[in-house]
């Protein structure tokens, strides 16, 4: 029966009410008509889809309540990555931000960069992705380049607008965003749950990641959850302002919840002065922040700057202080890391810090640890901040007991027995047991099946632990023999969990050279490495045969790193366990090198480009300097051979000027590479 034209005029104009009210009440805090009010219209509403349940739409203001739960979450790949902020703890650490931010940017140092800030929430990260208008998906950062599938979960969030307000927006635009339980929710909820003898929930940061991470969309409606946005990530069909400030204000309008406390400020002077205010206004804020936030406001200015590695080099977090508490040493305990490192350990009485319990904190090396003088049975302070694994700060001397034990570094590895050794100049000792140590074997194995490496979902550290301790898998290469009934046989393994980790095993073998490069764990080189790394060289086998001086043509790729690399394939069984697994059926896709000689003209010349070149690119430039074997770097130092500049040249020129370091403009630049 067709559902009458009055009926749906009527529905249309209740959700255009509601959304009205709902974006009054849950993003302005400027509420319009009183509760009884909206219940009414929403009563209206929920009566008529009942009554005509073909009118229901997935963006109507009463499917907020949460759909069906969901057997598993589903993999979402960011297209453009999600990526993590540098962290700077001091006004130095801020100070050498700007000059860098200056210094790339080749103007003058008393210039004033402007910059957006804004306080830094400690919720979870999350991407919503809205095609024409309408809330499609929504994403955990996850990785950073996959999160998890939570469209579920945001709906049930007032303040995510199920479709944008007003007109003009993208016909794709993923706005992403930081999701936070207030304070005051926090504790209503709590309070609630204590009475009808539920369990508490730890911290508001912790409630907002597990709350999203919730398989029943119901019980994710049920908890108080809020939303500030703080940038965008895809953008299709459609163009933004030209200012990262300027975007959140048209998110705004388009019916985005946006930080009040969110500013412009300029330069240095106007960063330092925004951090102090609040920090004084902390305490007072409805909601838990660890620091805040500069991003320079242009996006060209941004453009220009470019990633380092996970992070812009166009943002920073300015971290608060780090929480502290007091506790007792209860025991000092050495693990031996995947490298080999014999690392102290603090066994600790628990304590609360920082919004969990802390039993252990690092002490880092021996010299640290005799340094701070730590001992079994002192008064210490731990710190904790954010994420950062908790640290003992220093001793309370002064509440030392009259018997306390010092510590001893063990002569010989705690887990294989084998010789401890430390080299001269190195801070850390390690284990001489290589392969034969288990614990190296457990760690190397746990590192190469991680996320960020061959993302092997389902071999966790005890199963790992376990194959190793039963020695059937020494070398990642054994993980791709095991069989069904040898899984079957492990101790709370059952069939289909068997069946889940095989597939994931296979799953894992078509990867990218980056990831591959990551997993087998060679010492210093992490994901920015192993992704230089793969895009200089395309292919394995180059990399293997790579000399050291043609290792250190790779961007990002230094003398250290480049012998560790060398000697990593100089290794006779790492040959053979690559080997081992390409011969189980690893692959990825090939690329053609990066157009980079590493036997020109130019091998072994650093050069600097600066200025605005005429009729030419930076990029291009660059390229055609490292076509014959040149070096192309951001900043003059006395390693550097030749400072290319153009109009406009700034502090480059004048330093390299000051160093006596040969300068070339444009014309005898042109000339200079048609004589090589």
């Amino acid at each position: 029966m067709a559902v009458p034209a009055s009926v749906k005029k009527k529905v249309q104009n209740l959700r255009r009410e509601i959304r009205y009210h709902n974006h009054r009440y849950h993003v302005l805090d400027d509420p319009e008509v009183p509760d009884a009010e909206y219940d009414r219209l929403m009563r209206d509403l929920q009566d008529l889809e009942k009554a005509h349940p073909s009118l229901i739409t997935p963006d109507s203001p009463t499917q907020r309540v949460g759909a069906q739960p969901v057997s598993a979450f589903g993999t979402v790949e960011h297209k453009l990555p999600m990526l993590s902020l540098d962290n700077a703890f001091t006004e130095d650490e801020l100070n050498d931000f700007h000059r860098r931010v200056i210094d790339r940017l080749d103007i003058a140092v008393d210039s004033q960069i402007e910059y957006a800030a804004e306080p830094k929430l400690d919720g979870a990260a999350v991407s919503l992705l809205y095609e024409k208008g309408q809330l499609v998906r929504g994403a955990t950062r996850g990785d950073g380049t996959k999160g998890e599938d939570i469209t579920h979960n945001v709906r049930t969030i007032p303040a995510v607008p199920l479709s944008l307000m007003g007109k003009g927006f993208p016909r794709v635009l993923e706005i992403r965003g930081e999701v936070f339980m207030p304070l005051a929710g926090f504790e209503r909820f709590n309070t609630e749950a204590l009475a009808k003898g539920d369990k508490a929930l730890v911290n508001p940061r912790n409630a907002a990641a597990g709350s999203l991470r919730q398989l029943d969309p119901r019980l994710t409606a049920a908890r108080p959850l809020d939303m500030y946005v703080y940038s965008v990530g895809i953008v299709d069909g459609g163009k933004l302002p030209d200012r990262h400030s300027e975007i959140l204000s048209v998110l705004e309008d388009w019916g985005m919840k946006v930080c009040p406390e969110r500013r412009v400020v300029t330069g240095i002077d106007g960063c330092l002065e925004y951090y102090r205010r609040i920090g004084e206004k902390r305490s007072a804020l409805g909601y838990d922040i660890d620091g805040v936030v500069y991003k320079v406001d242009r996006l060209d200015y941004q453009r220009d700057l470019g990633f380092v590695s996970r992070a812009p080099r166009w943002a920073i977090a300015h971290k608060f202080p780090a929480q502290e508490e007091l506790t007792t040493v209860r025991d000092v305990e050495f693990q031996v890391g995947r490298t080999g490192a014999v690392t102290p350990v603090a066994r600790l009485e628990p304590v609360f810090v920082g919004g969990v319990t802390v039993s252990n904190a690092t002490l880092h090396n021996m010299d640290e640890l005799n340094r701070k003088d730590v001992r079994i049975g002192d008064t210490v302070v731990i710190r904790r901040a954010g994420d950062v694994i908790p640290e003992v700060v220093r001793v309370i001397k002064e509440r030392r007991p009259k018997r306390t034990r010092k510590v001893k570094a063990p002569a010989h590895c705690p887990v294989c027995g084998s010789d401890v050794v430390r080299i001269e100049g190195e801070a850390v000792a390690r284990c001489s047991g290589g392969l034969f140590c288990a614990a190296q074997r457990a760690e190397a194995l746990k590192h190469f099946v991680s996320r960020r490496a061959l993302d092997v979902d389902g071999l966790g550290s005890k199963l790992i632990e376990q194959l190793v301790a039963l020695e059937r898998v020494k070398n990642p290469a054994d993980l791709y023999t095991l069989t069904r009934e040898e899984l079957i046989s492990l101790e709370r393994m059952g069939e289909k969990s068997a069946d889940n980790l095989l597939a994931s095993i296979e799953r894992s073998k078509q990867t990218t050279l980056a990831r591959f490069l990551f997993g087998l764990g060679i010492r210093e080189v992490g994901e920015a490495t192993a992704a230089s790394l793969a895009t200089y060289f395309g292919k394995l086998s180059p990399i293997m045969e790579a000399s050291e001086e043609e290792l250190q043509a790779v961007p990002d790729v230094g003398p250290v790193v480049a012998t560790r690399i060398r000697s990593f394939f100089d290794e006779a069984h790492n040959r053979e366990i690559i080997q081992a697994l390409l011969d189980s059926g690893f692959s990825w896709e090939e690329t053609e090198p990066a157009a980079i000689s590493t036997n020109g003209p130019l091998t072994g010349k650093v050069f600097v480009l600066t200025g605005t070149l005429e009729g030419i690119t930076r990029d291009e430039a660059k390229d055609r300097i490292q076509a014959l074997g040149g070096k192309v770097t951001g900043s003059v130092s006395k390693k550097t051979d030749y400072v290319v500049y153009g109009e406009k040249a700034g502090s480059k020129l004048a330093k390299a000027q000051k160093l006596d370091i040969a300068t070339l403009d444009q014309n005898e630049f042109e000339k200079f590479l048609s004589d090589q």
